[in-house]
């Protein structure tokens, strides 16, 4: 589709967002854009008219906002039927009367009404330690990318472009709880490129992945329901689900994540309301499920009516091998829920994630969030937006797979090296976690102290533990440490270890610690 006719001028006082949204506008209204016709991607136009694409990305936005488009994950832009289209500030009615609903997303009933164009980074580090415990000078605690690669000039920079340009009164004001409306539009055709998604679903844009887990709880979850998750299993998680009053149970994790027989003896037994896979790099083990069990899970899921929650946080953290697909990609997955966020890839602190999942439930997810917090920061998102369309998120993630690799590396040159014969551990292609199981009669939590008196730390199993517990087990996150850090570190919990097997006596700690869990 042509828009050569499109005439812009960057010297009008009328930002240029604004005339592109006018021009394709009239062109809906008179018939030249049938109802069905797909708009170009934002990329494509941007290019096409040599504009900025958030200038693009905000134009189609104001479009949504007025109904007059449709953003479908996986397909894109397309014009709305008449009949679709609500007469313009006539607002359709939102679930719970939490306010009503624009095209682009919920508009609060607070006596507050946006204004109408509101579309709603050599190889190295800077040496850091990360939040460990006081008493820790090496942690293996956290699993966080390491803050000594954030591209810091590239960030500034892209914030003070964002300030710079015509829309940045709209990222200062309220927004919609579907989330920044460009970067929903760039999200959307990400997802698209993937093949990731359905003509049904919708994209909301959250407070990290955490939150998007709260919101499903609330959202689809009875309390006494039944969910199953993976364990050893990422201890955010856990307590959302608790939090959440619900019954969660524990699927083993092998050497290749749940195993498809494993999930449908699960799903037969207990009958769940929902499943909450990490099928590439699970937090804590480092597993990947391969593409054909991914693909038996899913059909478990839809033949027995399981929610299916694809949490896709690590999948961008591939250092070697090959790429699985993600099942909101296989066929049959139009129900499939998949959580993404850019805390793993770029900035943990910014707290921007997203839900892709179909359109009703979308809605659902928006007018719970709505009631909770309004909106997730409309800067930050703005921010990453920029980040991302600049081409630094691409050149960032280049260099965290490269440096990746090497921390992997140390990671498992340093368990093969200095930990106790017979200790087994996970050697995945990416991720930012190994899973380490100590030789009896080792108790990686008893043993907790006597490392953070030696200067390093780490998580061990009862953290991680649903149904049982692996008392020699313990999650070692390398992601927020030099290659150098992770070698010192696991040289000295190797002494550690090696002094307690010479000791060769379980001490009364180690009965006590697991008796507790």
């Amino acid at each position: 589709m042509s828009f050569a006719g499109i005439q812009l001028d960057a010297q009008a006082e009328l930002p240029l967002y604004r005339q592109l949204h006018r021009q394709i506008r009239e062109r809906i209204l008179r018939g030249a854009l049938a109802a069905g016709d797909r708009l170009p991607a934002t990329r494509d136009l941007a290019q096409q008219l040599e504009l900025n694409r958030a200038t693009v990305s905000s134009a189609y936005a104001l479009l949504e906002e007025d109904g007059l488009i449709h953003g479908h994950v996986g397909r894109g832009s397309f014009v709305a039927d008449q009949a679709e289209r609500p007469s313009l500030g006539s607002p359709m009615p939102a679930p719970g009367g939490l306010g009503f609903v624009s095209q682009s997303g919920f508009v609060p009933q607070s006596g507050f009404v946006p204004q109408a164009g509101n579309p709603s980074g050599d190889v190295g580090f800077v040496s850091q330690n990360g939040a460990a415990p006081a008493t820790a000078e090496i942690s293996f605690a956290t699993s966080r990318p390491h803050a000594g690669l954030f591209p810091l000039d590239q960030f500034r920079r892209s914030c003070e472009e964002v300030l710079a340009t015509e829309v940045a009164h709209t990222v200062l004001q309220l927004g919609s709880p579907l989330g920044y409306a460009p970067l929903r539009q760039y999200l959307l055709e990400e997802a698209e490129e993937r093949q990731i998604g359905r003509a049904n679903d919708d994209i909301l844009i959250t407070n990290g992945c955490q939150q998007a887990i709260d919101l499903l709880a609330r959202a689809v979850l009875d309390p006494e329901a039944t969910v199953l998750v993976e364990e050893p299993v990422y201890p955010g998680l856990k307590s959302a689900l608790a939090q959440a009053k619900v019954r969660f149970v524990g699927m083993p994790v092998g050497p290749h994540g749940v195993s498809p027989e494993e999930f449908a003896r699960f799903v037969e037994g207990e009958r769940p309301r929902m499943a909450v896979l990490t099928p590439s790099f699970q937090n804590p083990t480092g597993a990947v499920i391969r593409a054909d069990a991914r693909r038996a899970i899913l059909e478990t899921a839809r033949r027995a009516g399981v929610l299916l929650v694809e949490n896709d946080l690590y999948s961008a953290l591939q250092y070697r091998g090959e790429t699985v697909p993600a099942i909101k990609s296989f066929e049959g997955a139009d129900d499939v829920v998949l959580l993404g966020s850019f805390s793993k890839v770029a900035f943990p602190g910014l707290r921007v994630g997203w839900v892709i999942a179909p359109r009703a439930l979308i809605r659902r997810l928006a007018g719970i969030k709505q009631a909770t917090d309004l909106h997730t920061d409309q800067l930050s998102q703005a921010v990453l937006l920029r980040f991302a369309e600049s081409g630094r998120l691409d050149d960032h993630l280049r260099h965290v797979r490269t440096v990746g690799l090497t921390q992997l590396e140390a990671a498992i040159e340093g368990c093969r090296r200095y930990l106790p014969p017979g200790t087994q551990f996970t050697t995945p292609d990416g991720g930012l976690n190994l899973w380490v199981q100590l030789p009896a009669p080792l108790d990686a939590g008893a043993l907790l102290n006597a490392a953070q008196a030696r200067g390093v730390s780490y998580l061990p199993a009862r953290y991680f533990a649903v149904n049982r517990l692996e008392p020699g087990a313990f999650r070692l996150s390398f992601g927020g440490l030099t290659p150098p850090e992770i070698e010192r570190g696991l040289g000295l919990l190797g002494e550690v270890f090696d002094e307690e097997l010479a000791r060769g006596i379980r001490s009364g700690a180690v009965e006590m610690e697991t008796a507790m869990v």
